[in-house]
């Protein structure tokens, strides 16, 4: 906690001389210094965000969920502050919110919001990809649903509440990447049975076989997420080839998906599969997948053309 330093106050204690601070440091806040030549870390940033409160603000929002140990947040992301300020610099997001005793924690020397109210934030602020960084932080830290709902009716009425409402049934931390949270409230949105993630299929032995990404075991229907590890690890890559006949000998249709795939498609074939299997159900495509599909279509041309 000591290489970051809030310039003036480190001049006045003598831990630097104002020498020191202008050619062994630079800002990365008003008055607060890391120092030259390292790029600072999120976990620095956080910390520089806090002393520009003096100390004061609460840590939320994504820089909290990384302290609480959830993954997939970029170290360039702004630090949300439960801080009264109408101008913060570039970086910091101030929120003049209410927050309670119970809802904040020191962690690391730094106050952070606990993992309910983390959550509570992390919902009502982070519009398109909510489920997937409640997912990260649940698998992280757990924490109780029935909390962050107790923490809406605190709050009845503030900013974004219904959209945390409309998230929150769906959070599982047994998602493992924002991809595969994405993909699972898309099959929710289109209007299939909310899934089970980390699906443990076990041979006739017993012996384990593979656990799937996310699926409806009643219907022996599965989605497997196949990320860029799939492209850079070969071994992993032949291993989950060789394990897929196995699945369908077990009775298991998996679809497997990568960020590219039109989502329109997916759910087509979904449909295809689950209504073969006894599923009878209305499917509505969202919104945003025509989005997404356009996207993608327009990603695949241009590859095309610079092939």
């Amino acid at each position: 906690m000591n290489t970051i330093l809030i310039g003036t106050e480190a001049v006045a204690h003598g831990v630097v001389t104002s020498h020191q601070l202008r050619s062994r440091y630079r800002p990365i806040f008003p008055n607060v210094h890391a120092p030259a030549g390292v790029e600072p870390t999120l976990r620095d940033r956080t910390e520089g965000a806090w002393l520009w409160t003096r100390r004061t603000g609460i840590i939320t929002g994504l820089a909290a969920s990384a302290l609480h140990g959830a993954r997939w947040v970029d170290g360039d992301v702004d630090i949300e502050m439960i801080y009264c300020c109408t101008r913060p610099p570039r970086g910091i997001v101030a929120r003049n919110e209410r927050i309670a005793g119970d809802e904040w924690r020191r962690r690391g020397g730094l106050a952070v919001t606990t993992p309910a109210r983390t959550a509570f934030d992390l919902g009502r602020f982070q519009r398109y990809d909510a489920l997937a960084r409640l997912d990260a932080l649940m698998r992280a830290q757990p924490f109780s649903v029935a909390d962050v709902m107790m923490l809406t009716e605190r709050y009845r009425g503030t900013r974004g509440v219904a959209r945390l409402k409309a998230v929150l049934p769906y959070v599982d931390g047994g998602a493992e990447s924002p991809r595969e949270s994405w993909w699972r409230r898309l099959v929710i949105d289109a209007g299939f049975p909310v899934p089970r993630t980390q699906i443990r299929v076990v041979d006739d032995d017993g012996r384990h076989v593979r656990f799937l990404d996310f699926g409806w075991r009643d219907y022996g229907v599965a989605i497997e997420y196949d990320g860029e590890q799939h492209q850079s690890d070969r071994a992993q890559y032949l291993k989950d080839r060789m394990v897929m006949p196995v699945l369908r000998r077990l009775g298991w249709h998996v679809l497997g998906v990568v960020r590219e795939d039109n989502p329109i498609h997916v759910i087509g074939e979904l449909r295809e599969v689950m209504t073969a299997r006894g599923w009878w159900g209305t499917v509505q495509i969202p919104r945003y997948a025509y989005a997404y599909a356009q996207r993608s279509a327009e990603t695949a041309f241009r590859a095309t053309i610079s092939a």
